[in-house]
């Protein structure tokens, strides 16, 4: 089957059933982006693992950018729902952002090759054909404004987080490339989030 477009608009799961393979779609994408780098992985080896037609998958995910791109989104969505179970009440709103991302570093990294695929997959998609890559950035804020306590961001609130995710997802992709190193990872967020949010409410 030829590759389709980016531009064409992917299909929302509605039904029960429909959601479960969608679902499993993402987890087959998950275990394969683990397993090998995004080149190599091929979506017809995703619905082969995920029990779904191939025209299924690309009525969901109309190229492999969109796929890992919503990989990424679910798997925000799972360290959030994991966030949010910690207790941040004694911690300051620095130090709560810091632990979040911390955590969100180490699921990351336990999983290089996936990591790289989602990172490479958000930073080339755009919103206006990808439009699962501005929940990306909305589910992180949602993450860390849950972290911290606060439900009504005001602008500087918003544009300081936004400012420590960017360094963050810069930290984590130098990691990954292996000129960064854990601990030093911890330091500089350590650094940003004191310096950053020492304001923050």
């Amino acid at each position: 089957m030829p590759r389709l477009s980016e531009a064409r608009d992917a299909a929302e799961p509605s039904s029960m059933e429909q959601r479960a393979r969608h679902g499993r779609i993402l987890k087959a994408a998950a275990q394969l982006g683990a397993d090998k780098e995004l080149e190599r992985v091929q979506m017809q080896e995703v619905a082969r693992l995920a029990g779904v037609a191939i025209g299924t998958l690309y009525r969901y995910f109309p190229s492999k950018t969109h796929l890992f791109v919503a990989v990424m989104v679910d798997q925000i969505d799972r360290m959030g729902a994991q966030l949010s179970r910690r207790a941040h009440a004694a911690m300051t709103p620095s130090e709560a952002v810091c632990d979040a991302l911390l955590q969100a570093t180490r699921a990351l990294l336990r999983t290089p090759r996936l990591a790289t695929a989602m990172i490479q997959s958000a930073a080339m998609s755009n919103a206006a054909t990808i439009p699962d890559v501005a929940r990306i950035d909305q589910l992180f804020d949602r993450l860390l404004l849950d972290a911290v306590g606060i439900e009504e961001p005001t602008v500087l609130d918003a544009t300081v987080l936004r400012l420590v995710v960017a360094l963050w997802f810069g930290l984590v992709q130098s990691a990954l490339n292996g000129r960064t190193s854990i601990p030093e990872i911890e330091s500089d967020l350590r650094v940003a989030c004191d310096r950053l949010l020492g304001d923050l409410i």
